[in-house]
């Protein structure tokens, strides 16, 4: 009977004499198993290598990384946060396993771990910050809790900057996307334009969130709670459809989405339908544009969104406001208004 061995990993070497060689190893980066496979030995080997790594050793940053992902702070986040966590943690295990926790204290540590932060950007920017994110989560977690003295990653900036400024969808994308994706993909669209939510949240939102004229739901990234008055365009998809699951958005087989499944579906309507560039991610911020257009305050727009202040104002200043041509004629059109009447006190929202 053949048994398949979780993480095993190979690597084949010409030794001097130019023969080719295969070494074993428990998991990438991990130690070397002794003897053949499928001999008693090499299993030998393999269990005491993996029943070595279940056992953190105490004092490294292993022993920190197994209790954060025993604890509610992991645990509580969602499925597809914690597979993108477990990635970054097993590459940080390669890298610090071993790493005293007693040498965190040491300001050349900052360095070594900016360093390997950089090595990473290499590759990928993006994914460097996450994993420094990650790494900077753990250390909080184990400094609130007196397990560590000091988090060397706390404050580290980005080394990754997205421009988005003209990322946002368009009358024409939504007109397109109206006119040519399948028909269970429209309320998606709707419910993001007018809501402002993510993904995730608007995938698990149940119908009895909805009561009509608002629509109430708990933010799953922030815990944030959130009342949305439920705009006419949306009001009228909504009572429209049928209600054949406890969740509002459904697939073509009528029943409730994957994240996987429908950002699959999502990405091959958008083709069909002449769409690029921007993807669902991006409808969030789409609405924080249309709203403040529609002349919507800072306030307004972070009640409706869930957004903090901050982010609204970055949002608005940075990604996703595209400089609009319909702003800069409305600015000409006030100071128009207020060269023609100078005593005129200007109108406040």
């Amino acid at each position: 009977m053949r048994v398949r061995l979780k993480g095993l990993n190979s690597k084949t070497k010409v030794l001097a004499d130019g023969t080719k060689r295969t070494y074993w190893y428990a998991w990438k980066g991990g130690p070397r198993i002794e003897g053949k496979p499928g001999t008693p030995e090499f299993m030998a080997s393999y269990n005491a290598a993996v029943t070595a790594r279940r056992t953190p050793a105490a004092g490294t940053l292993f022993s920190i990384m197994q209790g954060f992902q025993a604890s509610d702070a992991f645990l509580g986040r969602e499925p597809r946060t914690r597979a993108d966590y477990i990635r970054h943690i097993k590459a940080i295990e390669v890298e610090f396993g071993d790493f005293p926790l007693g040498a965190l204290t040491d300001r050349r540590t900052r360095g070594e771990f900016m360093a390997w932060r950089d090595r990473l950007a290499l590759r990928s920017r993006r994914q460097a910050d996450y994993a420094w994110s990650v790494l900077a989560r753990i250390l909080s977690w184990a400094l609130d809790r007196g397990l560590v003295l000091a988090n060397p990653c706390e404050r580290g900036g980005r080394l990754y900057r997205a421009a988005r400024t003209d990322k946002v969808w368009t009358d024409a994308d939504e007109a397109a996307f109206l006119a040519r994706a399948p028909a269970h993909l429209h309320l998606p669209l709707i419910l993001a334009l007018w809501t402002g939510q993510r993904q995730g949240d608007l995938l698990r939102l149940p119908w009895s969130a909805y009561d009509g004229s608002t629509i109430r739901l708990t933010q799953g990234k922030t815990g944030a709670r959130v009342v949305v008055p439920v705009g006419a365009a949306l009001k009228t998809r909504l009572d429209a459809a049928p209600r054949l699951s406890p969740v509002i958005l459904l697939n073509s087989e009528g029943r409730p989405w994957t994240g996987d499944g429908f950002r699959s579906s999502w990405g091959k309507a958008c083709r069909s339908a002449g769409i690029s560039g921007v993807t669902f991610h991006d409808l969030r911020g789409t609405a924080v544009s249309r709203l403040a257009l529609a002349g919507c305050t800072e306030a307004e727009i972070a009640t409706l969104t869930g957004h903090s202040l901050a982010d609204v104002r970055s949002i608005l200043d940075a990604h996703y406001l595209n400089r609009d041509p319909a702003l800069a004629l409305a600015a000409i059109r006030k100071l128009e208004t207020r060269t023609q009447t100078p005593d005129r006190v200007p109108d406040r929202a």
